[in-house]
């Protein structure tokens, strides 16, 4: 049940995230970190500051002619503000950091679940009906998001951009990785996905890395004495009873990587404004750290 006080109070507290200048009680420390060593021409904003203008710009849905502008006119304290140009080209050489360290108040290791799943992000803002009327197909494609997701909390902890043409189970171990790499005091008890990501190698990858694969089998798997012995034992299960097999590993629980999914495409839209692809990629990751951020309010 939703505590609506709660909730409401932290709704209130995205904006103020957004237009907050914390950033300012470290900016000349963090100038002179940037710059220590720096051949060529001195930073002038810190990094810290150019991320609260990414944070803006995608969560406003503005272009960087107008987030200048936005910046231009709220930050009367500021010593300074860049240009639209500077906004573009800083922001896409940003080190950004998706916020994926899990908190954890115990000095033992934390054990997770994870969900992983994919979704489909548009290149272009081209409208469904430009495309029925005028038969025009999206000859771009469209971006791929992989991510692996902390059921509990919800909160994107890995994540890969493809192009579509990529498979799910090909980026199964860089999803995990990237969450043991991150968050060094985590154990994955358990990785939850579609039938997307059965295949005899990601098994017998699970279970190098002792993680329980709950993976939905495709339809006509049989057990083989090719497979790993992990897959066969899900394989009979799942044939002999499907609904029981669900339940008792708890299969459901995939759905909160469409949550996030969904979370995401409410609050950013379902396209990318970038044409490059390493910039698809940065406008993705920007997104997704303001998520996690969001997701810890």
């Amino acid at each position: 049940m939703i505590h609506w006080p709660s909730y409401n109070q932290s709704l209130v507290r995205r904006g103020e995230i957004l237009f907050s200048y914390d950033f300012l009680d470290s900016w000349d420390a963090d100038l002179a970190r940037m710059n220590e060593n720096k051949k060529g021409k001195k930073y002038k904003f810190p990094d810290s500051f150019i991320l609260i203008i990414g944070h803006i710009k995608v969560y406003l849905h503005l272009p960087y002619r107008q987030t200048e502008g936005i910046i231009k006119a709220t930050g009367k304290n500021l010593p300074d503000h860049p240009c639209y140009s500077q906004i573009c080209r800083r922001i896409n050489n940003l080190d950004i950091d998706i916020n994926n360290s899990i908190d954890d108040d115990d000095d033992d290791d934390a054990v997770i679940i994870i969900a992983a799943d994919s979704t489909g992000i548009k290149v272009t803002n081209r409208g469904q009906w430009m495309q029925d009327k005028w038969d025009v197909k999206n000859k771009k494609g469209y971006l791929k998001i992989h991510v692996a997701v902390d059921i509990k909390t919800k909160q994107i902890l890995a994540l890969e951009v493809t192009d579509e043409k990529v498979h799910d189970s090909k980026v199964i171990k860089n999803l995990v990785e990237g969450v043991l790499n991150n968050n060094r005091n985590v154990k994955i008890k358990s990785f939850i996905g579609d039938g997307a990501y059965d295949s005899n190698e990601n098994f017998k990858y699970l279970k190098e890395k002792r993680i329980r694969p709950i993976i939905k089998v495709k339809r006509n798997s049989i057990i083989s004495s090719k497979n790993s012995n992990v897959r066969n034992r899900e394989v009979g299960f799942q044939i002999k009873d499907y609904y029981k097999w669900k339940k008792k590993r708890n299969y459901g629980s995939r759905w909160m990587a469409e949550t996030a999914f969904s979370s995401i495409k409410r609050m950013f839209g379902e396209y990318i404004s970038a044409t490059k692809f390493q910039n698809m990629v940065k406008e993705m990751t920007m997104k997704v750290s303001l998520y996690n951020l969001f997701r810890r309010i």
